[in-house]
Parts: C-alpha cells; structure tokens; sequence
C-alpha cells in the first residue's frame, strides 16, 4: 500500500504533468489574450498599428494644434509651396493644406467605421438568418447577395449615391451596402459549418430555442473571421469613400476629405503636386495600416498559424 501511495504521489507531483494542465487552463480561459500575443508578435502588425494609433492622434488632437481652419481661404497665398508658414503648402484658393490633412483623417476614419459598421451588423444578421434556417430562406438572402455581388462596387456605390444624392452621408450608405454581402456570405458559410456541429445537436436536443442557440454557440464562434473582414474591409470603405469624393459624389465643399482634396488638385499637378501628394499618402498609409493589422489577426487567430 505504501508504494502504490507513493506512486501516486509522484504521479500527482509530475512537473510536466501540473505544466501541462497549468497551460491548458490558461489557453481555456483567455483565448483573446493569446490572440493579442501573437497578434504583437507579428511585425508587420505592429507597424499598422503605430501607423493607425499616429493618424488617430492626428484627428483627436491635431483640431486643437492647427492655427488655421480648415475652410479659411487666402487667395493672396494660393498654390503656395510647403514652408514653415504653411508645412504642406496651400491649396488653388489658399486653404492650408495640412490643417485640411488634419481634419480630412477624422473625417476619413469616422466614415470608415460607421460604414463597416453598418455593414457588419446587417450582413451578419442576413448571414446567420440564411445559414442557419437554410431552405427558401436562404436561397432569397444568397440570391440578394449574389445581384450586390454581381456589380463592381464602386459602380454600385455610383449608381447608390446617384439615387439619393451627392453628401458624405449618402456615400456612408452606399459603402455599407456594397459591403453587406461580404460579411453575410462570410458569416453564412461559416454557420453552415457550425450548425451541424455535435455540441449544436445537442442543444436542439435538450430542447434549447434557435435564438439561444445563435447568440450563445454559432455567433460567438464565428466571431474570428468576421474581426479579420472587418479590419480588412476599413480600409476598403475609405478608397471608396475617397473614389466617390473624387467623382464629386462624396463629401461636398468645404468639408477636408482626402478624395475630395485629390480631385480639387488634380488640375495643379504639374504647377502643385504638393496638393496630391498630401492626401494621397494619407490614403495609401492608412489602408496599408488597416490591411496590415488584418493580416496580423488572420495570423493570431488561424489555429494553424499558431502551431
């Protein structure tokens, strides 16, 4: 009796046994915390995130530095070259080009986010209601996303914004419908998979109604690929935020977007292409940084990634 007590003993007391387990319990309760670690340890990650965190700062606190407003016009100083009075230069009608930089990323991030938000919610209730009913159900909802699908979507946002009207409003709106179906064939193909899942069949089992079922198992698990679609899709949002205020559908004068800078400069761009450059470095830099971190989740959170 006394060896098999020590057996297991040593057993019980097995380092590498109580590692194990010690592990295991970690990783069970914070997934999101090693999602974040390993999401750090990608550099190019890192480098959009210090890109995004600079233009955040910029739209938070540059309003407060600037001495300039952003639809002060001095025509005595038009097309001026970048110098210590104006750092970016001026514009055709004597706007300080950076204090328009300045106010341009709020208005470029704040229409990025209510257009991907937008879009997510409705595509993610179209995409759960779809996948997990199934039936003529979701063959309405596919053959919806399949006509949104069926157009380019800057010639959809086109034809959006030409129905309801040029604003920065109306361009917000048609962003979030051109992306609905991506999100909800995203999230339809994923509860496709889940639903038929055991722990799902259980559920149904036990006698547990479809609206618990699908705020407490299928859309908590299909969480991950639609935070990798959206931080991908940010930086969508903003191109085409800045497309349609190139085309003169966007944000109307004298509101700073970055698109609508290009277009105002466009004419100047042999005379002043400090106008262009300005605004569309802001473009590339901040979709970069958007597509970065994107990467950087799809990374952390692919299971075959980690190992």
């Amino acid at each position: 009796m006394k060896s098999k007590h020590s057996h297991a003993e040593q057993q019980t007391a097995d380092p590498s046994l109580v590692s194990q387990l010690q592990q295991d319990h970690i990783e069970e309760i914070s997934p999101w915390k090693e999602t974040l670690s390993s999401l750090f340890k990608s550099r190019l990650a890192i480098v959009g995130i210090i890109i995004l965190f600079l233009f955040l700062v910029i739209a938070i606190i540059g309003p407060l530095l600037t001495p300039y407003d952003y639809a002060e016009q001095d025509l005595t100083n038009r097309l001026q070259s970048p110098s210590s009075e104006h750092l970016l230069g001026t514009d055709h009608i004597g706007r300080d080009i950076a204090t328009r930089i300045i106010y341009g990323a709020s208005v470029s991030l704040q229409v990025g986010f209510y257009a991907v938000t937008g879009a997510l919610l409705f595509g993610t209730l179209l995409g759960i209601i779809a996948g997990f009913f199934g039936k003529w159900v979701d063959m309405i909802i596919s053959r919806m996303f399949d006509i949104l699908l069926a157009f380019p979507s800057i010639l959809l946002a086109i034809a959006i914004v030409a129905i309801l009207g040029p604003s920065l409003e109306n361009a917000l709106v048609a962003i979030a419908i051109v992306n609905i179906p991506i999100f909800g064939r995203l999230v339809r193909s994923k509860v496709i998979s889940l639903r038929e899942e055991e722990y799902i069949m259980a559920a149904r089992a036990q006698g547990m109604k479809n609206g618990r079922i699908i705020f407490q198992h299928i859309l908590p698990n299909s969480t991950a690929p639609i935070i990798v679609q959206a931080t991908l899709s940010f930086g969508t949002a903003i191109i085409e935020a800045a497309a349609l205020g190139f085309l003169g559908l966007g944000a109307q004068h004298p509101t700073p977007e970055w698109g609508r800078m290009l277009a105002d400069g466009r004419a100047f761009l042999q005379l002043a292409p400090w106008t262009l450059i300005a605004p569309g470095l802001c473009i590339m830099l901040v979709v970069l940084a958007f597509n970065l971190i994107g990467d950087g989740l799809r990374d952390a959170l692919d299971p075959k990634m980690k190992h």
